[in-house]
């Protein structure tokens, strides 16, 4: 989530060939020959192979198509459209921190898709990759995205690996917050890539929590790619997933347009009436009841007089040449890098930002916006003493999120400006109380102009217990 609402293991870890940037798992038994399949909402009986309102061959397919798309993106209600002109389904995995934020579905259009007898499924709270967290909180992505969804009233029993990033412990994960299967990425040969792969998945997958599937359809692919990939498919005999992103006219690298979409449902709704493929949900596919809930665990509150603050100082190392624990997040027209300055405040280093080509909005460094690992825990009500030392060459200030029980985060609030200081200083600030709703807050200083800002030794503390500055 961008600011003010625009920016914000173990084992072998298993990605797609061609896996996604960054933006900062036991099976049920299968049955081959399905008679009929539970709908996702309200309990109701569709028939295998068709939708509410069409239907099924006499003869049951060999072969199944899954039509799947990850993330939630608003643009895929245009594909939604589109299948229920056809008579067909499809399994959509939702991100739920990002329900209602700019570009992505909002719960009224979840509600839609699933009274059109599609499937929700999940695919985390806040789009992380579960096997660069520690297992706490790839717990709280995995199983509170599936309690989300099913608090709104959705029966969730399928999921989508972020990034098609996997290990045996994070199988072991999905599994256990009640998941009857998980999908992968890149795994299916297709006319795009993936040359030697499989031609298709088993009906009942050796693997069912990384379930194989082709690399994502996008502005690569074409017609006769889609096509192909069916009819291999078709020919091998088993279950194609095929998983698209962005549906618009953007020509982005993980999009494609309505047209070609539209084009491709007509091909597949009469392959369909042939009565040797079916276009099914994933869950049609796999079968099995809808597990009870399981949270994941809670991140409490740092206790009175300790710093919330993980790696404080900026000294581990993370991922993309982050800190660990810490992210950049800027919104609005301007250039922003990081950089690492020897030594730090403290210690051996700290990290300063540079803006250039600045036109509106800010940046600034802040820790991760997650569920708890590294975002700090708050108590509703309290006040938190907030402090970093800096040197700029422009004004700065704090800039506050909060998340919510969902794991939605939100623009909260600003502090005062800090002035310009050519040697470190110590910034401090006590927030508002924290409102209602607020499970926890991410903060950094921030630049809104061009300039440069090196931050160390950030500190947070419930102002009750706080040590003096």
């Amino acid at each position: 989530m961008s600011a003010r609402g625009k920016d914000i293991a173990s084992g072998p870890v298993r990605t797609s060939r061609k896996r996604a940037g960054l933006w900062a798992v036991s099976w049920v038994s299968v049955l081959l020959l399905l008679t009929g399949a539970t709908s996702l909402i309200n309990g109701n009986q569709v028939p295998v192979g068709g939708s509410a309102n069409s239907p099924t061959a006499s003869a049951e397919p060999l072969s199944s198509v899954s039509l799947t798309f990850d993330a939630g993106r608003a643009s895929q209600m245009e594909a939604a459209r589109i299948l229920k002109e056809h008579g067909l389904r499809g399994t959509f995995f939702i991100d739920s921190g990002f329900v209602g934020a700019p570009d992505y579905m909002t719960a009224d259009n979840l509600h839609s898709l699933a009274a059109d007898q599609n499937e929700i499924g999940g695919h985390t709270v806040t789009l992380a990759d579960v096997t660069s967290v520690e297992p706490d909180e790839a717990s709280r992505q995995i199983c509170n995205d599936r309690a989300n969804l099913t608090d709104w009233g959705f029966k969730v029993t399928s999921f989508a690996y972020p990034f098609a990033a996997s290990t045996p412990k994070s199988e072991e994960l999905v599994a256990a917050c009640g998941y009857n299967s998980a999908r992968g990425l890149g795994e299916i040969t297709t006319p795009v890539d993936c040359v030697g792969c499989a031609a298709v998945e088993t009906v009942r997958p050796a693997d069912p929590f990384r379930t194989r599937a082709t690399s994502e359809v996008g502005s690569n692919w074409t017609l006769a790619d889609l096509e192909a990939t069916v009819a291999q498919a078709e020919k091998a005999g088993g279950w194609l997933q095929l998983t698209f992103y962005d549906v618009d006219n953007s020509g982005s690298p993980r999009s494609i347009s309505p047209a070609l979409f539209e084009q491709f449902a007509t091909w597949l709704a009469a392959k369909t009436q042939q009565g040797t493929m079916a276009v099914r949900t994933v869950h049609d596919v796999v079968g099995g009841v809808a597990k009870p809930v399981v949270n994941g665990p809670v991140a409490a509150p740092a206790a009175p007089g300790q710093n919330a603050i993980r790696n404080p100082g900026l000294e581990i190392a993370g991922k993309y040449g982050l800190p660990q624990c810490w992210q950049v997040s800027s919104y609005g027209k301007n250039a922003v890098v990081l950089s690492t300055l020897t030594p730090g405040h403290t210690g051996a280093v700290a990290r300063r930002l540079d803006v250039t080509e600045y036109a509106s909005g800010d940046a600034k460094l802040l820790p991760v916006l997650d569920l708890g690992a590294c975002a700090p825990s708050v108590s509703t009500g309290h006040s938190y003493s907030l402090r970093a030392w800096y040197q700029s060459t422009a004004k700065t200030q704090f800039e506050v999120y909060y998340r919510n029980k969902l794991g939605t985060w939100t623009y909260w609030t600003a502090s005062p400006w800090f002035a310009a200081n050519t040697s470190y200083e110590q910034a401090v600030w006590d927030t508002p109380p924290v409102p209602a709703g607020a499970e926890a807050i991410s903060f950094g200083m921030n630049l809104f102009s061009d300039g440069q800002l090196a931050t160390d030794d950030y500190e947070m503390y419930d102002t009750v217990g706080a040590p003096s500055p």
